[in-house]
Formats: C-alpha cells, structure tokens, sequence
C-alpha cells in the first residue's frame, strides 16, 4: 500500500518509499457483464420487463399480430391514426399501419421537423414455414401440407417439433378469416416427420443443407377419411370438409391466402436462475418490443421521433410492406407537411439528411461452443449489454451502411451518460459469412444509421435464445436515443 516502509536489504535502517502501482484500466476496451454488480432494484426491473416480453411473445407469433396488437397497445398510450389529422402540434401521437403488416408510429417534437427527427427502425417478421398456393396432399392414407420456407434457415431444425398455423384467408364472398391453431392446450399440433436414425445411414451422410430438403418440409395435418366408401381422395376430402365446416372455404381459397407455419411452442425461462429466454421469433422481436415500448411512453420530446417496424426484412425487405416500399416514406412526408403546414421537397431532403436512426436488429452472442467462426476480441457475449455494429454486410463489407465516426461517437456519449451498457462486435469472422438488416436502406435517405440490438444464441432456429439483461438494456438504450440525440 503506498506509504509502507520497508526496509533495504543488507543496509540497515535505511528505508525507502514503495511505489504504488498504476491502474491503467482506465485505457483498456472492457464490457463487463452487467450481472456482476447488479443491485437488487435493476434486477427486479430487468426481470419484469422480461416477463411482459414473454407475454408479447406469445401473443405475436406473424406480423399481422405484431401490428394488431400494437395499435391496441398505441391506442391505449393517446395514438390515433395520423389520416385522423389534418394537422400535427407538438405532444400528437399518430400512427399508420402499412397493409397490416408493418407499422409507423410518432410523437410529435416541440423542435420542427426541418431540424431532423430520431427513429428507431426495426422488422416483425421472422423466419418460418408459408404454405405453397396448392398446399393439401394426400399421399398413403396421411394427408399434408406443402411449404415453401421463408427466409435463412436450416432445415432440419424445423422437423419433429409442434407446429402451430397462423394467418389470414379470404373465402370467395370476400370475407376474411382469422386463422390461429396450435397454440391453446385443447388445439391440436402439426408435425414435419424425419427419419428414424435406424434407417437414416445416407440421410446422415448428406452435407447439413440437405440433410433435409426444402421439398419435404411437408406439414402432417390429418389421417381419417370420410365416411363414404369409394371416395377419391377419402382422407384429403375429410380434412377439407373439416375446414369448409369451420370456416366456410373450398380448396381454391388457399391460393390467396396468407397462412404461417411457426413452432406451437411459448416463450420459456431457460436456466435455474433464469437469466435467459428461449423463444421463437426473437430476431426480430426482442428489438422491435423494446422499439415499441420506449416511443408509446413519450410525452412532448425534444425532436419527434418514430418508430418503423416493417416486414420482409428477412427476405430482403422487398415488396410494399418490406423497408424498400416508398409507403414508409409517405408517412414521413405526411408528418412532415402536417407538422410544418407546407411541403418543399429540398427542405424536406435536408431534414431527413439531418435525421438519426438506430436499425434495431438482432446480431449473434458469441457462443463457446462454436468459437471458431467468430472474433472473440469482436463479438458480443450474452449479458454484457446492447450490440453496436457499425457495419453488418459480407464478402468486404458488401450490403452494409457502414456507420459514420461521428454518429457512433453521439451514440456512445448518450448511452455512457446514462450508464447504459453496451457492447461492439462483427458478425463472426472475415469471410466466415455475414448478414444484413434494413440500415442500407435507411441510409440511402441520407440519415445517420446505425446497427444496434441485442445478441442472440441460436439465431434463425424456431427456438432462439437471449439474455433478460440484454433485453432491458436494449429498452433503455433505445429510450435514450430517441430522448437526447
């Protein structure tokens, strides 16, 4: 300790001063896992918001349900319909849902909007099984369910697991039908068989991309027939009976439908100490609940700020409800000519060139168990806070925004003002493989973005895994951003 004495060897009575050492800490990158050291009080709030995400979970298993029960939440904090305005002043809340399957949302800023806003951009869809136009077979007295997969995932993980139905139909009267099976105690579940390993020799002998192939994710839905004797198709008719019965359709109302195969299964704790979620859908939920739920609390901010949840992400965003779709930008056109009372398309561009975006996408949690594919001097670990990535992308940085110094560095401040943890990483190693999200396209509008969202274990699996720590993080870094940038 500084201060001691000690003697010097040999020369008695002589003494010297024992240098302290320096604690040179203070220049080093660490991102402490935010369990150590966690009081009492931020546990109870970690876990309860946890809880209430769980909830959300299984009630929002499709974007059409994500949005739906968004406006009910939105509804509930004083949002209406921004078609309901013929202008804005500061403290309006306004929505718009894109086709019911995505969804913007605002408050109005006391500063106007040629001053730029902040927005949170994240998507509601998530990788799952959609049925083909024609999807019902019979074949051996068992009848299916042809899919056709949507998005990036490996195909042996959506077998022998409890598949639930979720969805839209539209009967010929032009009436629409809400479809949601497989999810309450008394439904019955939906199945992808495999083969039993006593005969799987060559199956197994498969590289993992074909060890089941996107033709036989055939979805088990039925096994009696009908009762009259000599019918073509017996067990086929059975279930289309069944259908017509509860839901007034004929065969030919597949075709326009919009019918989702996801895992019949709840979000669970995982762990004796339940520090962890295991869920389907949380790429890209556990970012866009937070996103959702740090804009329905805002008052009169200082800038307005939105929040976008938009569909397709998974797939490209392609399409009118994906982040490509021009019907995004109309609302911010709208919210701008509403809040400002006139509309100049120059003025316009350069208050967009003036806005900030956090893209709230989910990134991979370092897992031990695979190290190989990763940095681990760049990767995120589970329980150490919110990721930033500054850029996403492939092969050299291909499909990303690549974030600005400056903007990262605004990010950064705020977030260690408020003492919120976070953490910075890559997705996996140089050429390893990558990914990207809808920050490219944001910025191409000219704002600042920037990826930012919690780490996953098991990314893209139809049960996913995160930390209830990183969770509530998120929720605050995203309450911080949209307050003091």
């Amino acid at each position: 300790m500084p201060g001691k004495q000690s003697a010097t060897p040999g020369k008695p009575g002589r003494s010297v001063q024992k240098k302290a050492k320096t604690d040179y800490r203070y220049l080093l990158a660490e991102y402490p896992n935010i369990w150590d050291n966690c009081s009492a009080q931020d546990e109870r709030k970690i876990m309860s918001y946890a809880e209430e995400y769980k909830k959300f979970l299984n009630t929002v298993k499709t974007e059409r349900e994500f949005v739906k029960e968004a406006i009910h939440r939105a509804e509930a904090k004083g949002f209406s319909n921004i078609e309901n305005h013929t202008d804005l002043k500061p403290g309006d809340k306004v929505y718009y849902s894109v086709k019911e399957k995505g969804l913007l949302l605002a408050v109005i800023g006391k500063r106007p909007m040629t001053e730029g806003f902040n927005m949170l951009g994240a998507h509601i869809d998530s990788p799952r099984l959609d049925l083909k136009p024609n999807p019902i077979f019979e074949e051996e007295e068992m009848v299916f369910l042809k899919t056709h997969y949507y998005g990036g995932i490996k195909k042996y993980q959506w077998t022998t697991i409890p598949l639930a139905i979720h969805g839209i139909m539209i009967r010929k009267d032009g009436t629409e039908i809400s479809v949601n099976i497989g999810e309450e105690d008394h439904d019955p579940v939906f199945y992808i068989t495999d083969l039993l390993p006593h005969l799987g020799a060559e199956q197994m002998s498969r590289k993992g991309s074909d060890i089941v192939k996107g033709e036989d994710l055939n979805v088990l839905i039925g096994g009696r027939p009908v009762i009259e004797k000599d019918t073509k198709n017996a067990y086929k008719v059975a279930i289309l009976l069944l259908l017509n019965e509860k839901y007034g359709i004929i065969e030919k109302d597949f075709v326009s439908a919009e019918l989702e195969i996801v895992p019949a299964m709840k979000a669970r704790d995982v762990g004796f100490d339940r520090a962890f979620i295991a869920s389907y859908g949380h790429d890209d939920r556990v970012c866009a609940y937070p996103a959702l739920t740090a804009i329905l609390d805002q008052k009169k901010p200082g800038k307005t700020i939105i929040c976008m949840l938009s569909d397709k992400e998974e797939i490209g965003s392609y399409g009118n409800t994906g982040a490509n779709s021009r019907i995004y930008e109309n609302f911010w056109i709208e919210l701008y000519i509403k809040s400002t009372g006139s509309f100049d398309e120059l003025s316009y561009r350069k208050a967009l060139s003036s806005a900030k975006m956090l893209s709230a996408d989910v990134s991979n949690g370092y897992d031990p168990k695979y190290a190989s594919v990763s940095d681990p001097k760049n990767s995120a670990y589970m329980s150490h806070g919110i990721k930033l990535e500054k850029y996403v992308g492939s092969r050299g940085k291909s499909g990303t925004n690549d974030a600005n110094s400056e903007f990262i560095a605004e990010v950064i401040r705020v977030f260690n003002e408020r003492n919120i943890r976070w953490q910075t990483g890559e997705l996996g190693k140089v050429d390893e493989g990558g990914g990207g999200t809808i920050s490219a396209e944001m910025s191409s509008y000219g704002l600042d973005v920037l990826d930012c969202g919690v780490p996953v274990l098991s990314m893209h699996a139809p049960y996913e895994v995160i930390s209830k720590a990183d969770l509530y993080m998120t929720f605050l870094a995203y309450k911080a951003f949209i307050e003091d940038i």
